[in-house]
C-alpha cells in the first residue's frame, strides 16, 4: 500500500488523492489564444523533480507535493503557497 503525507490530515492511503497538475504560471487574462492553448495542453513531463497539486478528496484540502518523475516517489508535501507567478490548481 501507498502512503501520503497529507500536511492537513497526516499520512493516508494514496486512493484518498487525486492529482491535480503541475504548479506553474497561469497565463494572464489579455493573453493571446496560444499562450492559453501551451498552458492548458502544452506539457514537459520530463524525468526529474516536481512540483504538483495535489487534492485530499474526503476533504477537498489542496496542496503541494515534490515528486521524483522517475520512480513515483514523493518527497514533500506542504500546505498550498501561491508563488508570485499565480499558479493554481
Amino acid at each position: 500500500m501507498k502512503i501520503m503525507n497529507c500536511p492537513l490530515n497526516g499520512p493516508r492511503n494514496i486512493s484518498e488523492f487525486a492529482y491535480g497538475g503541475d504548479v506553474r504560471p497561469v497565463p494572464n487574462d489579455d493573453a493571446d489564444p496560444k499562450a492559453w492553448a501551451d498552458y492548458l495542453y502544452m506539457k514537459t513531463n520530463q524525468p526529474g523533480i516536481a512540483v504538483e497539486w495535489w487534492i485530499h478528496v474526503p476533504t477537498s484540502y489542496w496542496f503541494m507535493a515534490e515528486r521524483d518523475l522517475r520512480t513515483d516517489e514523493i518527497l514533500a508535501t506542504y500546505p498550498p503557497k501561491l508563488p508570485a507567478t499565480g499558479a493554481t490548481p
